[in-house]
């Protein structure tokens, strides 16, 4: 059995909210980073759109952000939240500047290179600062990148979590999987933060990596943190449709340069669904867009920039225009053909303003938390900034406590009771089944006979993972599969819940907003009943 290993704060996730803090922390503190897989498997790394900020000290720009992200929470943001995140903005791109990251500039009026700004859906001004169409890859290579230079950093790749170690109500450390040596790992540390990312891998078609499993929730869960707002899962509007590129996320940024969104005889819907048309929040033109492909009977709809010219389309989404090229799509003359697929996880582990946790010195950030920041529904861009934010305020509240130089000697992983498993194909069939009844129960558009029945099939499915569990040696693939029922358990529980359609949760039974409904949905896993 390993040795237990000690550091002053381990950190679970390697995107952007896990290494931004590690960073902040790393000249004080000795960190411990682990990543599932590799460093850039990471939903940041895919990130292409951009990050919403306010470089300037106009009051009017900063009103502005809040308010179009208030418009797009559909009443469930936290306005403090939500003012801070945005009055945070200007620093933490300073931040992303001085661990050498590059940003796409243009030449301004005057002729001096000024960053080029993005606009979005949901976004009333130009305020989305970006790397050409993959802003999360040069984000997350910039701090990989200082994370290894930086000798108080320990990143440990191909690391699973698998249980946290809760003493007393307090985070001690966490039980950890070594994929690659197939050995579980004991690391303490007063400190634990999770930054695993969403959950969006709970449904069958997602723009989301591999990873995204909901690790993070599932752990907090299990440990006894509240879980808020899972009814809130966001379907990216456009992904590509093709059965060769089926996760490639076409950016937001197409539509917020003029791309129409069309269906296959070339006429334009979205000015009957919203006055925005194209601009409007995400979960708007997703629901069009499934409203239009079941109405019509038609496998996708069509996204069309070729109006722009090919130097303005090639300069702007370089990686997309390749990405397409490799399908035999040329977007300079021919329409993306497009679907919504599962990309964001606006619900998560409950925290405070300083990415606190129920349990003391459990911090969460990033896509794991629901901080009051999205509210109903995330508006673009939004996530990177919400990434840099909570990694400064939790690193502002770590510093601040005391440290003790002593470790808890804690009790090492037993498996002696377990056996190697020679039914690995229960994993992939349950895996897939779960997949596929969220994906057609518990979607776009909901009911509550889907959601029920979706319940029951649930139950099933947790008896059998647990039993399995219980009894053979554990792998990633299952510690996923675990993660994913629970996350599914609270995305349905919280969805029934809901006797109203708010934001991204939209039920045929109770289709419009009941101000009756203005709240979050909190879910305790210390109560028996939820």
């Amino acid at each position: 059995m390993p040795k237990q290993e000690n550091f002053d704060v381990l950190i679970i996730g390697s995107g952007g909210a896990g290494l931004s803090l590690a960073l902040k922390l790393a000249d004080q503190r000795r960190v411990v980073v682990l990543s599932k897989f590799a460093l850039t498997e990471g939903s940041t790394f895919y990130a292409q759109g951009g990050i919403s900020a306010v470089l300037g000290s106009q009051v009017s720009s900063i009103d502005s952000h809040i308010q179009d992200t208030l418009n797009s929470g559909a009443g469930l943001c936290d306005p403090e939240i939500v003012r801070l995140t945005v009055e945070y903005g200007k620093k933490s791109i300073d931040f992303l500047r001085q661990q050498g990251m590059q940003f796409t500039q243009r030449n301004s009026k005057q002729g001096e290179p000024e960053l080029h700004l993005n606009q979005e859906g949901g976004h009333s001004e130009r305020r989305i600062v970006h790397n050409a169409d993959a802003t999360g890859k040069a984000l997350s290579l910039s701090l990989i990148s200082k994370a290894k230079q930086h000798a108080n950093i320990t990143l440990l790749e191909h690391h699973n979590a698998v249980d946290l170690i809760i003493d007393d109500h307090c985070v001690r450390g966490a039980y950890v999987l070594d994929t690659q040596n197939n050995v579980v790992k004991t690391i303490a540390a007063p400190i634990v933060a999770l930054a695993t990312g969403g959950a969006n891998k709970v449904y069958l078609y997602t723009t989301n990596p591999q990873i995204s499993t909901g690790d993070g929730i599932a752990l907090a869960w299990r440990a006894g943190c509240k879980i808020a707002n899972m009814e809130f899962m966001q379907f990216h509007p456009t992904c590509l449709y093709h059965p060769d590129g089926s996760s490639f996320l076409i950016s937001e940024a197409v539509r917020g340069e003029g791309a129409k969104l069309i269906l296959p005889d070339g006429s334009e819907f979205m000015h009957r669904y919203d006055d925005r048309a194209e601009l409007a929040p995400r979960d708007i033109v997703a629901r069009a867009i499934d409203h239009e492909i079941k109405k019509h009977g038609i496998d996708c709809v069509f996204l069309d920039i070729s109006h722009k010219s090919d130097e303005f389309i090639k300069q702007h989404f370089p990686s997309i225009y390749k990405k397409c090229l490799e399908f035999n799509i040329d977007i300079t003359q021919e329409p993306i053909p497009v679907v919504p697929a599962a990309h964001y996880t606006c619900g998560g582990v409950s925290t405070d303003s300083y990415a606190r946790t129920d349990i003391s010195g459990l911090y969460a950030l990033g896509e794991v938390a629901c901080t009051g920041l999205h509210g109903a529904n995330r508006m673009a861009s939004n996530s990177l900034l919400e990434c840099l934010v909570f990694a400064e305020r939790a690193s502002e509240n770590i510093l601040n406590l005391e440290f003790s130089e002593k470790f808890m000697e804690l009790p090492a992983w037993d498996e002696s009771q377990v056996k190697e498993s020679t039914e690995a194909v229960m994993i992939a069939h349950n895996w897939d089944e779960l997949r596929r009844f969220m994906w057609d129960y518990v979607g776009i558009v909901r009911t509550t006979e889907r959601l029920q029945r979706a319940s029951y099939r649930l139950a099933l499915l947790q008896q059998e993972i647990a039993d399995y569990y219980q009894s053979y040696r554990i792998n990633s693939d299952l510690l996923e599969l675990r993660n994913l029922v629970i996350v599914a358990d609270l995305i349905i529980k919280s969805a029934l819940s809901r006797k109203e359609s708010r934001g991204l949760h939209y039920t045929l039974d109770y289709p419009k907003p009941d101000d009756l409904c203005v709240q979050n949905t909190v879910l305790d896993p210390n109560k028996s009943e939820q």
